[in-house]
């Protein structure tokens, strides 16, 4: 199995970059699910599907921009058709905690007959560092239809130590691991946090479901706001408001903290004005 490539769909995103960069630092091949990558992947194009399965051991599985986008779950399940044909042994499927579609897509997996790990995962903190809440930080105002609900903001980097795990080892075959950070927070605690790591105000300003989509409306249009709109009145309804157990099982560690990846991104830069 070690001669035969992992292959890590979304290998340029937030988590696959991360996975990719640890395989290849562990001496395991790697095969890049990316458009531009040498055998290309595209959720867009299926006829690319099966060439880049072709002889992996096991496929790293994360959608953009997220499961519950119309299609994702036709396109996992056309995927997990593929996989099996490609006689892949393993999938791992990045999901989202209280998604009815993610959830949909796992119990997909989970019936395809492969062996497979699920990672749930909580709400990112790398969305202030290098997602679409990094601008708003930059200007000190991050406005979310979160009210004062809590939520167990994981770093990113865990996600992609317990992906790594499940690819690499047979101890985490059929696992369901619920992946959080190790305390429930508030958007206004977390914005607190980075204004004393940053040396500047970030303030959160709780707005309505009404005031978010119209903002989405304006960056990306009216379907993608529709979407954004609609993950945000399924999750931030204090659903989540409490802690996995994910990493500490899969990785026998505490997660990491808020506060740690505050310190780790803001010494990198990402939040100086030329970033």
């Amino acid at each position: 199995m070690l001669d035969q490539p992992i292959l890590v769909i979304g290998s340029t995103g937030k988590t696959g970059s991360r996975i990719a960069t640890a395989l290849n630092e562990r001496g395991f091949p790697i095969r890049h699910g990316s458009r531009n990558a040498d055998i290309p992947f595209d959720w867009e194009k299926p006829e690319t599907w099966e060439r880049a399965l072709e002889g992996v051991s096991s496929v790293y599985v994360s959608y953009f921009p997220d499961l519950a986008f119309p299609g994702a779950t036709q396109k996992i399940e056309a995927l997990t058709k593929v996989a099996v044909k490609a006689r892949v042994k393993r999938l791992v499927l990045l999901s989202g905690r209280g998604e009815t579609h993610a959830q949909n897509c796992e119990n997909i997996v989970k019936s395809c007959g492969l062996e497979y790990t699920l990672i749930r995962a909580s709400w990112f903190a790398q969305n202030f560092s290098e997602g679409y809440l990094r601008d708003p930080v930059l200007d000190g105002k991050i406005a979310l239809p979160a009210r004062n609900v809590r939520e167990p903001i994981i770093d990113v980097n865990d996600i992609a130590d317990v992906a790594v795990a499940a690819l690499t080892e047979e101890r985490h075959s059929g696992q369901l691991y619920e992946v959080t950070g190790p305390r429930l927070m508030s958007f206004d605690k977390a914005a607190a946090e980075l204004s004393a790591t940053i040396g500047r105000p970030v303030r959160y300003i709780p707005i309505t479901f009404d005031e978010f989509h119209a903002s989405m409306t304006e960056i990306g249009g009216e379907f993608i706001a529709d979407v954004f709109t609609g993950i945000c009145r399924e999750t931030l309804d204090g659903r989540n408001e409490y802690l996995g157990d994910g990493v500490q099982r899969a990785l026998n560690r505490k997660p990491r903290d808020f506060a740690d990846f505050c310190r780790v991104a803001a010494a990198s830069g990402t939040w100086s004005e030329a970033a």
